[in-house]
């Protein structure tokens, strides 16, 4: 993707895919530096919201916190579930861009009649319902999205949470500029025409990767900006039994693939299904590759701009109006004063 051609720069999504490094670079790392000062007496901390708003910041928070070997647990679960469970240990974050979404705002009133004082919101917006009941709110700065598909109000959501636990350990936030930098460049990498073509064509697009978000932020994002079916097969998944039921129609986008499990899944679904897998990986691998930069310990954001660009082909080259899909609303499930 470019901004230089009309192609990609008459659609809000591709720009708003575009104004992420400069929302990576400019993030300050104190935004979180309050909440982190008010959580040293909770047990863990629960990261809730409904769709984009969940799964990659939230997701890719846990990961973290088990890679370091935090001993605060860090969990999730869409709000509507949530309320059945007992959080009154827990320091909880519900994120919502618009501040009105309808599961957010019913756990976070419940939580709130339940007495509870650590009920924080994350939102894109000032002066929302969400902000009303939570006792407190950290208003996002990347701005409003005019596209339906959320893009960097989902990364800056993610620095926010990553900010949050380092603050909490006594990290520094380092190394955003190259991230920046990483960014634009899977945002902005060529992908070759043979590849577009594939994911074109596909009857179903499955994302395959780490239970992290990226993989399954971009299966959603299939949905609103190819408008073709997807679905995110966690870990390796794709090789214990859904195998059965998958056609060579089909194709198989692979974010980091790891290595040991490379053959099996060329055996079962190339060989045995007859599908195309394509790769999307810092290094060569036995499929079609989409070589990315290595975002480190940033890793994930890399690959979710990758991702995000790989769809925005496919969507342009099937004629695709980026912005304007036929059902899904920006906000979900909107919360309606009664």
């Amino acid at each position: 993707m470019n901004l230089k051609e009309e192609k990609y720069n008459k659609y809000a999504l591709v720009r708003e895919m575009m104004e992420t490094p400069g929302i990576i670079s400019s993030f300050n790392h104190e935004a979180a530096a309050g909440f982190a000062a008010k959580l040293k007496s909770v047990k863990g901390l629960f990261l809730t919201g409904e769709g984009s708003s969940r799964i990659f910041p939230a997701k890719r928070a846990i990961q973290a916190s088990l890679k370091k070997g935090l001993a605060l647990p860090v969990l999730t679960e869409g709000c509507t579930q949530a309320e059945e469970y007992s959080l009154k240990d827990y320091a909880v974050f519900a994120a919502s861009n618009s501040g009105q979404t309808k599961e957010v705002i019913r756990l976070a009133t419940a939580l709130k009649n339940q007495k509870h004082t650590a009920v924080f919101g994350l939102t894109a917006n000032p002066g929302t319902k969400l902000e009303e009941i939570a006792s407190g709110t950290h208003v996002l700065k990347c701005g409003k999205e005019n596209a339906v598909a959320a893009t960097k109000s989902v990364v800056e959501q993610g620095l926010f949470y990553d900010s949050l636990l380092r603050h909490m350990t006594g990290e520094k936030m380092e190394g955003l500029n190259d991230l920046a930098e990483k960014t634009e460049q899977a945002l902005t990498i060529k992908i070759d025409s043979s590849i577009t073509e594939i994911i074109k064509k596909a009857t179903v697009i499955y994302f395959a990767g780490r239970n992290n978000g990226v993989a399954e932020e971009l299966a959603l994002k299939t949905n609103e900006i190819t408008r073709k079916k997807s679905a995110f097969l966690e870990g390796t998944f794709a090789v214990h039994g859904i195998e059965e039921v998958m056609d060579k129609s089909e194709v198989l986008i692979w974010i980091e693939p790891f290595p040991a499990e490379q053959e099996k899944f060329s055996e079962c679904l190339v060989k045995g299904v007859g599908m195309n897998i394509i790769a999307v990986s810092t290094q060569k691998t036995i499929f079609p590759t989409i070589i990315i930069p290595d975002g480190g310990q940033y890793a994930e954001y890399v690959q979710l701009a990758a991702g995000w660009n790989i769809l925005a082909e496919t969507g342009i080259s099937l004629g695709i109006d980026l912005d304007k899909p036929v059902r899904a609303r920006k906000v979900g499930n909107e919360y309606i004063p009664g």
